[in-house]
């Protein structure tokens, strides 16, 4: 993917250069990139914590049972969430795919019968002031994926950086093995 262009509903990868950083081996779907910046959503950080432990509202148990993730290290204590549907009309992130802020939204969601709908929830969010993603791109510090809904609510959050590595083929193979701590090698 070139600079300068949109990088909505892509992921981006940790390129190796991140260890010891928050962003270590994450993955990150991009939902909004414009000459405003760029706002992501970090897939693979799972918190330990259901959102009906967090979220004091009145959703049905199968929302409330849900998994949280930690969405990136900007306001940690806002909590947004991806949906999907086989149709979904509005979709703002990429074909089938929405960000979602509103709880009176996420109440429709929680009410609504479809088998095929899915839900992921996050607390806080990865953001880049203009041009900052561009030039972290140009260091690269990220590499860039197509996203898909299957990587996007893939529950094997543990080995997801390494996974979609190996999706970019052999090049990433190698990448895609290093273990978290060198020295253990």
């Amino acid at each position: 993917m070139a600079v300068g262009k949109s990088l909505k509903g892509y992921l981006l990868l940790d390129s190796g250069q991140l260890s010891g950083s928050f962003f270590a081996r994450t993955v990150i779907l991009i939902c909004r990139h414009d000459e405003d910046g760029a706002f992501g959503l970090v897939l693979n950080r799972p918190t330990g914590t259901r959102v009906g432990e967090v979220l004091l509202a009145d959703l049905p148990d199968s929302l409330r049972e849900l998994p949280l993730y930690l969405g990136g290290p900007v306001e940690p204590t806002t909590m947004c969430y991806l949906h999907s549907d086989v149709l979904l009309p509005d979709a703002d992130v990429m074909p089938n795919l929405s960000l979602g802020m509103s709880l009176e939204k996420l109440v429709e969601l929680g009410e609504s019968f479809s088998p095929e709908k899915k839900v992921k929830f996050f607390a806080g969010y990865s953001g880049w002031a203009p041009g900052q993603l561009e030039d972290e791109i140009r260091r690269k510090a990220w590499l860039t994926h197509p996203a898909s809904l299957d990587v996007v609510f893939d529950e094997d959050t543990e080995n997801l950086w390494a996974r979609v590595l190996r999706k970019k083929g052999w090049r990433y193979r190698l990448l895609s093995q290093i273990p978290d701590n060198p020295s253990l090698n």
